[in-house]
Parts: C-alpha cells; structure tokens; sequence
C-alpha cells in the first residue's frame, strides 16, 4: 500500500452526526478531500475556524486555501496504480485553471437548469443567450444600460426568426403543439420588451426578461421526448425521478423580527440525478420532513435530514434498515450519470458536472465522508462561494451530488438558523415523474 501524505483540510459534507478528523490526503498522488466535520460552528471571518471537537484541532479557512496552493505546487501528473481506472491516469491531479475557469461561471440556478437540459438545439440557445446577457446590460451605469439592453433584445429577436423553423422542428411530437404556444409567447414577449426599452423604463427589463427566459425553458423543456436513457439495473427499482419535479418548502422561523415563515420553490432535476432526486421525493410524499429542524446553519450550508434517534437516515419499513442511494454524478458531455465513484475516483480530473454548486441554494446529498454510497436522507444547501468554494473551481463538484437548486427566496436562506422548522415540504409539480414509489406501497 502506498504512503499518505496528509495536509490538514477541513473540507467537506458529511452526515450530520459524523465527527471523523479531515485531511486533505494523497494516495498514490491522487488527491481525496475529506469532509466537512458538521459540528463545526461558524465563526466571524477574522477569526473563522472550522473544529474539530474530538481532536482538539481547528484549521483557518486561509490556511486551508494556502494548504491546497502549496499542494497544487507539488503535485505532477504521477499515474495512479492498483485501481481499475488506470485509463485516466495521464490526466494531471487538478484540473487546468483554463478548463476550470472559461469564462464567467454561471451562477443564476434557473439558467443552470435550462442549460441542464438533455437537448442540443444550438437554435434555442441562440435566443436564450442574449436574453440573459440583459442581466449584465443591466449593470452598466446610466443610459448606457439601455443601449446594451437594445443590442441583446435585437440579437435574440433574430436569431428567433432566423431559427424559429429549427426551433420547432426540435420539439418531442407529443410537445409540439404546447412548444410552438411557448414560441409565439416568447416572439410577442420579445416584441413587448423592444417596446420598454425604447420608453426608456429600466424598472420594467428585468421583470420581462425573466417572463422570455421562463418561455425560452419552457420550449428547451418541451424538446425532451421521454427520458433520455436507462438507469443501472440495480438502481432500477428504486424511487427514480424521471424528469423534473418542483416542491415548496415552507420554514418557521425563529428569532427574527423581519420574517417569521418563508417557502422555498426548489426544482429538482431527474434528468440528471434520477435516483437522488427520486429518493427525496419519495421521502417528501413521506412526510419525512415535517416537522424537522434545520439542523446546520453555519453560514457555509444550511442542512437537515438527520431524523430522531440513533438512525442517521431513513429507516425503510419495509426492511427496517437505512435506506441508502448510491453517489450519482452527471458530467458534462455523457449521456448518463456516473455511480459510486467520485470524479477523482475515476480520473476525471477535468470534467465538470452537469448539475455544478455555482448557485446560492444549490441543494445536495449529505453522506458519511468515507462512503460515496450512503446518502440517505441528509440534504444540504450550499449558500455563499468562499475561499474554497469558487463557482467553476468548486471542490464539492464531482464529489457530492447535486439534485436541485432553490429558484424562490434562496436569498432568505442565509436567514435560517439552527433550531427553524420545516413546517412542510410539497411537491406542487412533476409528482407524475416519479417511478416505484415506496410511501404509496407504505400507505
């Protein structure tokens, strides 16, 4: 067995009642990041330290990024021996900063969903594109702002009528007749908003932009026909999301004169996460939730999931054991998910994932730091970039899954602290896409 350097990291997102000491460990030069030690309080920034209690040992997040800079430094490409996955090993450690780091990283989680999509009609990203460039238009000071807005407008007006024949022609035939509705919404839309900016009313471009891309999602939405390809046979009889479902979760708050409850729309997304998201939603249709604390709330994540009990997940009634779901990873470019392994695991030093922690509210699977394969129940949100945490940079991608993203009042997520009750968590859309549901047997 090879030697282990090991440079203290405290770094990741295990379940909740999970202690174990973090390191940033490399075995036969292949790094693997441990977790996040969930007890650790959130402190001030001058003095921000993440704990572990039953070492006694604290890490500074600035020691943490200079830890990381100097490993970086003395890694080489060293392939890695005695894995099945030699293939991949001629990669470099860590990604190229030019593969990380092409362009600016898209954060708006409703973006992130449409270009999450398993369609590739170059014609309808053509419109969606200048449609969400208006966002930066509109951070240009003065009438200057206006005058971008035009140029976006007018360029998606175009290339919607230079494209619209293709648009259709991309649409499932079972869609069609509701993606050419959208169409023509979002051609009269974009008509309206040529109007606004011609009045000069800055106020009203971004409430209208919101209303297109919603259309432009809508169409990329209606051109997958069916589900796009065939879940591991032995994930198969799982709860299997396949396709899109949105829930509302409503939260108490506490100890908070400005706001005493707020619901959270999140999308989940089965295109990409099938067996993730499937489990959270079943657990959902459980009333698993109900009732539940926030049980992290550090300022870096807010989590929950954790029931009552010695049980660190879901106990299945039907087996009286925890329900676990196996590790579940989309990248970019395949046409399924990978299962098991995280991205380092495999070797794929330079992919990205399908579903990246770009957004505020990005939503996760929590697990045990030295099993990829038990997630249960435990579920976090990730809030704001930090020193180790950079969109496009991020080093939870390719190792936790992401199912979803808050798309309503993720801002009021910073507000939730430990101790605020999930008063109830609903599926208002897309129930109809999950397969083998347990809580209708268990009903």
């Amino acid at each position: 067995m090879a030697m282990a350097m090991a440079i203290p990291l405290s770094a990741i997102i295990t379940s909740h009642r999970y202690c174990v000491p973090s390191s940033f460990t490399f075995f036969n030069s292949t790094p693997l990041l441990s977790n996040f030690n969930l007890r650790c309080s959130y402190q001030s920034p001058q003095h921000s330290h993440f704990h572990n209690h039953h070492k006694g040992k604290s890490f500074s997040l600035k020691q943490c990024a200079i830890s990381i800079a100097l490993a970086v430094g003395l890694i080489t490409g060293v392939p890695t021996f005695g894995s099945p996955i030699d293939a991949h090993a001629a990669n470099p450690v860590l990604p190229d900063l030019s593969v990380l780091i092409s362009g600016p990283p898209i954060k708006d989680p409703e973006a992130l969903l449409r270009y999450a999509l398993p369609i590739d009609n170059k014609a309808i990203r053509e419109v969606q594109k200048p449609l969400e460039d208006i966002t930066d238009s509109l951070k240009i000071a003065g009438v200057k702002a206006l005058d971008s807005v035009e140029r976006n407008v007018r360029q998606a007006s175009r290339t919607l009528e230079q494209g619209k024949t293709l648009i259709v022609s991309g649409l499932a035939e079972s869609k069609k007749e509701h993606g050419v509705e959208l169409l023509n919404k979002l051609e009269a839309g974009i008509e309206e908003l040529e109007l606004i900016v011609q009045d000069g009313n800055r106020d009203a471009v971004a409430s209208k932009q919101k209303e297109l891309l919603q259309y432009v999602g809508g169409v990329e939405e209606d051109m997958v026909d069916g589900f796009p390809y065939e879940v591991p046979e032995e994930y198969r009889n799982m709860p299997l999301l396949k396709g899109r479902a949105g829930v509302d979760m409503k939260v108490k708050i506490k100890d908070n004169p400005n706001i005493e409850e707020c619901v959270f729309h999140i999308v989940l997304d089965g295109y990409n996460a099938p067996v993730t998201a499937g489990n959270f939603v079943d657990l959902v249709e459980r009333h698993f939730y109900d009732g539940m604390e926030i049980q992290r709330a550090d300022g870096f994540v807010v989590q929950t999931g954790d029931p009552e009990g010695p049980a660190e997940g879901f106990i299945d009634p039907s087996t009286e054991k925890t329900r676990t779901i196996p590790l579940e990873l989309m990248v970019e470019g395949e046409k399924a998910p990978v299962y098991g392994a995280t991205l380092e695991e495999l070797g794929l030093y330079k992919a990205q994932t399908k579903l990246p922690f770009n957004a505020f509210g990005t939503m996760a699977m929590a697990r045990d730091e030295f099993e990829n394969n038990s997630g249960s129940s435990q579920v976090f949100w990730l809030l704001k970039e930090s020193e180790l945490t950079p969109s496009n940079a991020n080093i939870l991608d390719g190792r936790y899954a992401v199912f979803g993203y808050v798309t309503k009042n993720e801002d009021y997520l910073a507000d939730l602290k430990v101790g605020d009750i999930i008063e109830s968590i609903q599926v208002v859309s897309g129930l109809h896409n999950l397969v083998n549901p347990t809580y209708k047997i268990s009903s």
